[in-house]
């Protein structure tokens, strides 16, 4: 599945963040992979997405960076899957 997440820096967090995003490129946990990631030009947060199949590793995640992020997740499915279902339902 794939999952949108929003993250903003909570206030007086940001040299923690960015110093911890310096040091790993804000890697995400085993079992998750970063497909993008996009931050907004006033540095106040921004929107990453990821594909897994463990929501436990997105917990994960999220919770190793919550001291200094305000995550939100969002699980997102692409236009290709959603036509079919869309086509199914309102013909």
């Amino acid at each position: 599945m794939k999952v949108l997440a929003s993250w903003s820096v909570r206030p007086g967090a940001i040299k923690e963040a960015v110093g911890r995003f310096l040091a790993t490129q804000g890697a995400p946990a085993a079992g998750v992979t970063l497909l993008a990631r996009w931050h907004k030009t006033d540095c106040s947060g921004g929107f990453s997405l990821f594909e897994t199949n463990n929501p436990a590793a997105l917990y994960e995640g999220a919770a190793a960076w919550a001291d200094v992020l305000e995550v939100h997740g969002h699980v997102v499915i692409e236009d290709g899957e959603a036509g079919p279902v869309l086509a199914k339902l309102f013909k």
